[in-house]
């Protein structure tokens, strides 16, 4: 925990933006549109900047359909890159910025950080094997570690989601959500994220209830945060991260509504000060 407050501060329940960067070169969807790709991505931090959002996340979400890491080419790592430094640039220093490469990515994504001195990550599979829509994904927590050594990243947090959205955990059936946590804690995570089970589905708060005080490292709520359902996850998350809310209709595709973002933060302020 005290990596967490060190980096994120000790203001309760810390808001993290997502930034859905357009299709990236190489990938299905991408429109050629190189340049307004990293105005896009400007823009989107100003925004954030704007409304004082407490941290900001930098995702390849449009980059359908996902490919696991050994098949991520080296424009994708390059372009990540190119966008987390316009990203940087624009936010205050004191604001942690992170970064995830779709799917699997958890190298990729620490390689970015180090180079763009960002301050976490958020990384799939850290813990147990599971199926997921781009495949079977392994656990990574051993090399990924290792790997963070040899960068010198060791400041850089990593952020670990527990039985991931979109996919089947039927091979791990036997192990409850608690004892998923606790591996990843023994494996060293800086911080655990719980989902519902799809992008933009609340996570369960029957799962927040069962980690709630259980933990050594922060609680992180991973999807399906509203300004309606917030309160709920107030008293136990050390930190949510926004996506789809913030968009326009609340679907992940559509472009950030501002209007949402203020009505969400204002929410938070609210709360906080209830505290």
């Amino acid at each position: 925990m005290r990596r967490f407050v060190s980096v994120f501060g000790k203001e309760k329940c810390k808001i993290i933006g997502m930034i859905h960067v357009d299709a990236l070169p190489g990938t299905p969807r991408y429109a050629g549109n190189w340049n307004q790709t990293i105005e896009k991505a400007k823009h989107e931090a100003e925004l954030y900047r704007r409304h004082q959002m407490d941290a900001v996340l930098i995702e390849n979400m449009h980059d359908i359909p996902y490919v696991q890491d050994r098949h991520l080419g080296a424009e994708i790592v390059s372009c990540m890159t190119r966008l987390s430094l316009a990203v940087r640039e624009i936010l205050p220093k004191q604001t942690p910025c992170g970064v995830q490469v779709l799917a699997c990515g958890n190298k990729h994504s620490l390689a970015i950080a180090k180079a763009c001195q960002l301050q976490f990550i958020r990384a799939e599979g850290f813990v147990f094997g599971h199926v997921a829509d781009e495949g079977y994904t392994d656990a990574c927590a051993g090399q990924l570690l290792r790997y963070r050594r040899q960068i010198d990243a060791d400041d850089v947090l990593i952020f670990t989601d527990l039985k991931k959205k979109h996919s089947s955990h039927a091979i791990t059936a036997d192990v409850s959500l608690l004892e998923t946590a606790h591996a990843a804690e023994f494996f060293l995570t800086d911080g655990i994220i719980v989902t519902g089970t799809a992008t933009g589905q609340a996570a369960s708060p029957k799962d927040v209830q069962e980690l709630a005080g259980q933990l050594k490292v922060p609680l992180i709520i991973g999807s399906g945060v509203t300004k309606d359902n917030i309160s709920q996850y107030f008293p136990d998350a050390q930190a949510a991260i926004i996506g789809s809310h913030f968009k326009r209709d609340g679907d992940w595709q559509q472009e950030i509504d501002e209007r949402a973002v203020e009505g969400f933060m204002s929410r938070v302020r609210e709360l906080r000060g209830a505290c």
